[in-house]
């Protein structure tokens, strides 16, 4: 991009006004003071009609917008770093990004995208690390479950998350160590009323059927995102689609004969050739997971983030903005993906050095894309049933957090970025 073309450019960004001030956030681990606000911050921008631009791994990933004293009074109120440069500056940083011999990319992004989180209606903010983030962030959302996602409303949202789901039908196979807590028995029985209301005789049958319609809506342009056991429980339920996976303890009657050989993997969107936990007893689904296998120290529990050319590969460029390349680890009931088991052109994003295992992958599936995330919550290691919720005003850095909203900017990016 020579001079001229930038100057015309900054003109057209700016809306012609007479300042052509812009307010640079940076993402940057010295300057910025809230990171995740600063997400809000760009959200609040698109939902305004503002152009933002995401300067891609230019100091942390930073965002440039047109001046406005609004802007700079809703930076001020959420405690987000910003500085106010000129248009020659502007110009100056868009031009050196604009190097070949940088690992940089400008990538504009034009409108607020209407987020659905998946989720029964009683779960708090807290009960999910998206929807904990995007509280805290600012960032509105829309709750939806099983009945929504039947009637068609998916097609509303531009982006969809997965609350922390078993999509198999068998109540997150807690059945060992909860099965007889209150809890338990009142949540399973609320999960088989809901599937009656919905015309299902079983709950394993209602989820599946939710399943193939998240799975359409990518195919037919969507944007999924998941996190723990929602992720592999969710390609399990589409392999299973035409046999019975669950025990009698879950649904009734015994499971389909042999069924470990009657999986279809074509139907899945991210892993293949995984061997299904059959023990009612054992609190996993499948050899997906890595947790009971993994020998990683807490002290030592740290995940990659891979580099891509910000220039040829924009999306995992995207997805990977980050004031670092290494993120403390995080567990879950699924914390992270056995790297044999996923599709070859699902793509790794980010991954464990010690074993090797998959942390964070993200893939291709129709017209749509879908980003798996290990793990239940980046700020508690180890989230177990009861713990207090994580208080996101201690951890306004945190980069795991960051992967999440990464995610929620990007259908906002111009779409010739996001066919790149």
């Amino acid at each position: 991009m020579n001079k001229k073309v930038i100057i015309v450019f900054l003109l057209i960004f700016s809306g012609a006004s007479s300042w052509a001030n812009f307010i640079l956030i940076p993402m940057d681990y010295e300057t910025q003071k809230n990171h995740l606000k600063a997400y809000g911050i760009t959200y609040w921008s698109l939902e305004r009609d503002t152009k933002v631009q995401w300067l891609l791994n230019y100091r942390g990933g930073s965002f440039l917008i047109p001046s406005s004293e609004k802007l700079e009074r809703e930076c001020k109120i959420r405690g987000v770093s910003f500085e106010i440069i000129s248009n020659s500056e502007a110009e100056s940083i868009l031009k050196d990004i604009q190097s070949p011999s940088k690992n940089q990319e400008s990538v504009v992004l034009e409108k607020a995208p209407k987020i659905a989180v998946y989720t029964p209606q009683g779960n708090e903010p807290w009960d999910d690390a998206v929807t904990l983030v995007l509280t805290y962030a600012e960032i509105p959302y829309d709750k939806i479950y099983d009945k929504e996602v039947l009637n068609d409303e998916l097609i509303l949202y531009d982006w969809l998350h997965l609350h922390h789901e078993d999509f198999t039908g068998q109540y997150g196979k807690f059945y060992r160590a909860y099965r007889a807590a209150k809890w338990y028995i009142e949540e399973k029985k609320l999960a088989e009323q809901r599937a009656r209301d919905l015309g299902f005789e079983k709950v394993s049958e209602a989820k599946l059927a939710v399943a193939l319609k998240v799975r359409d809506y990518v195919i037919g342009g969507g944007f999924m995102f998941a996190m723990c056991s929602a992720t592999d429980s969710f390609d399990i339920a589409l392999s299973a689609k035409d046999v019975d996976i669950c025990e009698p303890m879950f649904d009734g009657d015994p499971s389909t004969p042999g069924y470990q050989k009657k999986l279809d993997f074509s139907q899945t969107m991210a892993f293949k050739d995984f061997i299904l936990e059959k023990d009612p007893m054992v609190y996993e689904y499948s050899s997906i997971d890595t947790t009971n296998d993994r020998k990683v120290p807490k002290d030592k529990d740290y995940f990659t983030l891979n580099e891509y050319s910000a220039k040829w590969d924009p999306i995992p460029t995207m997805l990977n903005q980050n004031h670092t390349a290494i993120v403390k680890g995080f567990m879950g009931q699924t914390t992270a993906f056995n790297p044999n088991q996923i599709k070859s052109n699902v793509l790794i994003l980010g991954s464990t050095k010690i074993n090797g295992e998959a942390k964070y992958i993200h893939g291709i599936k129709g017209k749509g894309f879908f980003t798996f995330y290990g793990g239940h919550d980046p700020e508690d290691y180890q989230h177990r049933v009861g713990d207090p919720p994580t208080e996101l005003e201690l951890h306004p850095n945190s980069p795991g957090y960051r992967l999440i909203l990464n995610n929620i900017l990007f259908p906002a990016a111009e779409k010739e970025k996001q066919k790149t």
